[in-house]
């Protein structure tokens, strides 16, 4: 719950007055697998549950590790934050609409102007997705932090929030996106919604409502509000269109905490409904994902960091290229082929052969392979519109040679690289660098971050924001980090 000035916030942020929550016990999980054979009951109290916990739910409560790993997640939102604030998609963004915001109420990181808090959210969430190098919950593809962080941090600039109050506030969001992401993934997926969108939108509800101080009855009604709001398709990837997505999800759950709070109502079962959320876009509803162990297991710790700016399922191909290309000091013109051997999906998603802009080259397994071997890396560098127009870079990947198997898992790859001189060149990998198994270290964030910030602010003010966002849990105001991370 809010200790610092929750009247004062509401006031601030929408001229709200709301009395204080009392303590809540935590419900059992409202709805369990069906026994063998049985009918599945109806769903019960699946949006009263979740709203129950998170209204009730401490930062004392949290784990170390989950506390830990929810700063390492705000600082990897950061830096992407900023190092996405001058693509040409946030500049578009700005330019159309500045001329309709509201009060200047909130930064934009790596720039200057100022908006109303849902235009702030919206940009900052577009910003922190543009180089798709942000956060993944791989067990759905869910990208977290985008949606959470970009609508709080926005609040946060109406009044003072504490450190520990956002941390909390940021988990509770992650852990619920996440859980309601596994409730419908994959078929929820399949089918074609982009699930960063449509799964973000109740974190970044369930997150303000926190910091606003939301009793149980209005944060079901805010988990009902972001239910009516679904946003993104997969159709949209390789455009701007898809950093619109969790951009939307941020304003939107914003939007929708904030009209819960003076008491627009909703109905109280708007996921687990005959017409409701889940059973209206996925033909999978496992709702036990939502509920069960609230409190106890943590989505959120389960978090996953990019050291590649791109689609997550190219990561270990990625990977495997740059081992073999420092390992042998490999250049282009002696590759006669590169065979690799992936997961169905990495076709689906990534088989652009020959993409013409840098955002479709996030999407093309061929460009991916191709600069990871001529250039060693796999950053936003190598994925700009300079990169995929590179004559060598293009003619290589012409060589790149992609066969589907069912045996091999998405976090795996299978890669033979022919020489010229007949040499055949092998990598296997079975968990790529930056997931649960090969994690990025604190060391690795920190430096990602530099990369991203140069060029957009000093290194000394990118240093600062850096340390700032490791002191999170000890700040008295959230609001210092935004001051800090906007352009001088």
């Amino acid at each position: 719950m809010v200790t610092m000035t929750r009247r004062s916030m509401l006031r601030g942020a929408a001229g709200l007055s709301l009395a204080p929550i009392g303590s809540t016990p935590l419900l059992a999980a409202a709805a369990g697998p069906a026994a063998p054979g049985a009918a599945p009951s109806p769903a019960k109290d699946v949006t009263r549950t979740l709203a129950r916990y998170v209204v009730g739910a401490r930062y004392d409560d949290l784990p170390p590790d989950v506390r830990k790993e929810g700063v390492r997640t705000f600082l990897n939102w950061v830096g992407v934050a900023i190092g996405g604030s001058h693509h040409q998609t946030v500049d578009v963004a700005v330019a159309a609409l500045a001329p309709f915001s509201g009060p200047p109420q909130a930064g934009l990181l790596g720039r200057t102007e100022r908006f109303d808090i849902m235009n702030a959210a919206f940009l900052n969430g577009v910003a922190s997705h543009i180089f798709d190098y942000d956060d993944t919950h791989l067990k759905t593809i869910i990208h977290p932090a985008g949606p959470v962080a970009s609508a709080i941090l926005a609040l946060a600039e109406t009044t003072p929030v504490t450190g520990r109050d956002f941390l909390n506030a940021l988990v509770l969001g992650v852990e619920t996106e996440c859980r309601i992401g596994n409730a419908v993934y994959p078929n929820h997926y399949d089918v074609g919604w982009h699930i960063t969108g449509t799964t973000g939108v109740f974190g970044s509800a369930v997150a303000a409502g926190k910091l606003l101080g939301l009793d149980e009855r209005q944060m079901v009604w805010a988990i009902g509000l972001a239910a009516s709001q679904p946003v993104g398709l997969r159709e949209s990837f390789g455009s701007m269109n898809k950093s619109f997505n969790p951009g939307r999800a941020a304003s939107n759950g914003l939007f929708a905490a904030i009209l819960a709070a003076r008491n627009f109502t909703s109905s109280n079962e708007m996921l687990e409904a005959k017409r409701g959320w889940a059973n209206t876009i996925s033909t999978k509803q496992d709702y036990a994902e939502i509920t069960e162990g609230l409190g106890q297991r943590f989505e959120s710790a389960l978090n996953t960091y990019k050291p590649f700016a791109c689609g997550i399922v190219m990561h270990p191909a990625i990977d495997a290229a740059i081992q073999l290309r420092n390992e042998h000091r490999l250049t282009a013109d002696q590759i006669q082929a590169v065979e690799i051997r992936v997961h169905p999906l990495v076709l689906e998603l990534t088989g652009k052969q020959t993409p013409r802009e840098g955002l479709e080259g996030k999407f093309s397994i061929y460009h991916a392979v191709a600069v990871a071997l001529v250039e060693g890396g796999g950053g936003e560098k190598q994925f700009s519109d300079r990169a995929v127009r590179d004559p060598v870079i293009v003619e290589l990947r012409g060589r790149v040679v992609p066969t589907v198997d069912a045996a091999v898992k998405p976090e795996q790859v299978d890669m033979t690289i022919v020489l010229k001189d007949g040499r055949r060149l092998h990598k296997y990998i079975e968990h790529a660098i930056g997931s649960l198994e090969v994690p990025m270290s604190d060391h690795d964030l920190e430096g990602k971050f530099t990369d991203l910030a140069e060029g957009v602010l000093p290194a000394r003010q990118a240093r600062h924001v850096i340390e700032l966002c490791w002191e999170l849990e000890g700040l008295s105001n959230v609001a210092e980090i935004a001051a800090a991370g906007v352009a001088v």
